[in-house]
């Protein structure tokens, strides 16, 4: 997480300061879960499983808790050194994947609907869906999880979706990152970090235009071998902490960036945190087809504009 915080010029005084780390901000996600980790412990604010239908925490394929480390995990077991981007806001987590990462839209269209009726009690702000259609998926299944996405929007949550993994050509952004009100998350196109050089570009981040000619992803952030919380961590052998790659991992960066801007704004209306978050962005060789990279000191500028 360090590189990935340096990249997106997260340590700015707001963070540094403690003033700014999505305290009071609960954000949704929805995934394959989450599993009993050290650095996401008393983070739950609910829980429900659209899958298995199991009562407690679980999360048997690990992304989920990739994800909700990256956005909120505190760093607990790393003294700090991988601590999520917003590692005191609150999480309320649905499992709409199973143990392959695989669902169907009717789970994910549960657990929207799930979001929904649970906001006002727990103080969602921000819902994260690090999860996007397969390119052969029917078009009426591809509208229903638009729709439903849209109406999280709609009802003014701030909803930050990945672009998919099956770039780079045009028209490759999966849905519901195709929607043209919610905030659709790249990666761009660089190099790896040291611990995973190659020779080289990574270039798979899914690509607009969309079908409404609507320019995607709109911001880009690190994704690609990006260190966060093991789901497996406790079991023989494993370590705390695991590496993923993928437009899932930038996501929760974009997200738990958004709750820091929560914590300060807690009055900004989701249309505003998407007009500020464009207004921030910077420019980057690879981030051209979208507003370009999240920038948390200029998202967090009292002077911004």
């Amino acid at each position: 997480m360090r590189w990935v915080k340096q990249t997106v010029s997260y340590w700015c005084d707001d963070i540094k300061s403690g003033k700014c780390l999505g305290k009071g901000v609960t954000v949704a996600v929805l995934d394959t879960g989450l599993s009993a980790h050290p650095d996401l412990e008393g983070r739950t604010a609910g829980f429900r499983d659209f899958v298995g239908n199991s009562m407690k925490c679980s999360d048997d394929s690990g992304h989920g808790t990739h994800v909700a480390g990256i956005l909120a995990g505190s760093g607990r077991v790393s003294d700090g050194l991988y601590a999520g981007m917003a590692p005191e806001a609150s999480l309320l987590v649905g499992k709409v994947l199973d143990r392959e990462g695989n669902g169907n839209v009717e789970n994910v269209i549960a657990g929207i609907r799930w979001i929904l009726e649970q906001k006002d009690r727990y103080g969602v702000r921000i819902v994260n869906i690090s999860v996007g259609t397969q390119p052969d998926l029917g078009e009426y299944q591809k509208r229903r999880f638009l729709a439903a996405v849209e109406e999280l929007w709609d009802s003014g949550l701030v909803v930050a979706v990945s672009a998919g993994n099956y770039g780079p050509g045009a028209g490759s952004v999966a849905v519901p990152g195709t929607s043209r009100k919610v905030i659709t998350v790249g990666v761009p196109d660089t190099e790896l970090p040291p611990v995973q050089r190659r020779r080289k570009n990574v270039n798979y981040s899914g690509r607009g235009p969309t079908g409404e000619c609507v320019v995607k992803p709109d911001v880009f952030a690190p994704g690609t071998g990006v260190i966060s919380c093991n789901g497996r961590y406790g079991r023989p052998g494993e370590h705390p902490y695991t590496m993923k790659t993928g437009t899932s991992m930038a996501t929760p960066v974009v997200s738990g960036a958004v709750a820091c801007l929560l914590s300060k704004y807690p009055d900004m209306t989701n249309v505003e945190v998407k007009l500020r978050l464009r207004e921030a962005c910077v420019r980057l060789p690879g981030t051209g087809c979208g507003w370009g990279m999240l920038n948390v000191a200029r998202l967090l500028n009292d002077n911004l504009g």
